[in-house]
């Protein structure tokens, strides 16, 4: 049975400007690294809660993929007025003013260091994402 989601791959074309962004600017704490039989750097993992977490790949890890149907990461967050200050304050502007989607959420959007669209999500207590969750 699936429990949740464990976590998604990117590679990134700099990993410095990426772990600004994802730590610096978002908030996600740095959980570990994994390195090869020879110590060179292979994927550091980011926990982004829950038992969730984002494996970023030096460029030179992932090779090009073509095709596909990746279209976002979404992010769930607490406190989306309080996040969005918070990477105000971190130098990071969403791309939109937060909206309610048709799920009853609010949503913004940031994009990452190598143009990865990132969708921060409050979940509304009468959302369909809430309904789900609490029928289990």
């Amino acid at each position: 049975m699936v429990t949740g989601i464990g976590h998604a791959a990117y590679g990134v074309s700099d990993l410095n400007a990426s772990l600004r962004f994802y730590c610096g600017q978002l908030g996600l704490r740095k959980a570990f690294e994994l390195h090869r039989d020879d110590g060179t750097l292979w994927i550091v993992y980011l926990y982004a809660g829950n038992r969730s977490f984002i494996e970023l790949f030096p460029e030179s890890e992932v090779p090009p993929q073509k095709g596909g149907s990746y279209r976002h990461l979404c992010l769930i967050v607490d406190d989306m007025a309080a996040t969005l200050h918070a990477m105000k304050i971190a130098g990071l502007e969403p791309l939109n003013p937060p909206s309610v989607g048709k799920d009853g959420n609010t949503q913004a959007w940031v994009r990452d260091p190598d143009g990865n669209p990132i969708e921060l999500m409050q979940i509304a207590l009468d959302s369909d994402q809430a309904r789900a969750v609490t029928a289990e």
